[in-house]
């Protein structure tokens, strides 16, 4: 399974961005999605994942109500999309796929918010 993230850019405080995770190779076994990110110094961290169907997801409290995650499964492709952006959330967002037990990545996109 390859993943390639995209959306990533410069927004200022307030703005909103939406980041896209096309998945290619053995995407029909893909079970699990999700949104992760790494700001500089800090340790990856959930942002938000999805279940196959789209019917669960789950969000970290700091981002509850802003962001949204959701999946096209026809289109082989997951989104975020973040409003209400704060400078804390500046990070590099990775996509993460889960195929059983075996946890694909994606190279990542950088998002920055200026204050």
């Amino acid at each position: 399974v390859q993943l390639v993230e995209s959306g990533g850019g410069l927004v200022q405080a307030g703005g909103s961005l939406r980041l896209s995770c096309a998945a290619s190779g053995s995407t029909f076994s893909i079970n699990v999605m999700g949104w992760y990110r790494q700001a500089p110094g800090k340790q990856r961290e959930l942002v938000a994942r999805i279940t196959r169907g789209g019917g669960r997801t789950n969000y970290a409290d700091s981002v509850k109500g802003r962001f949204t995650i959701s999946r096209d499964n026809a289109k082989n492709t997951m989104y975020l999309q973040m409003n209400s952006l704060k400078p804390e959330d500046t990070a590099v967002y990775y996509c993460n796929a889960w195929l059983g037990i075996t946890g694909y990545w994606g190279q990542g996109t950088q998002v920055t918010v200026s204050s």
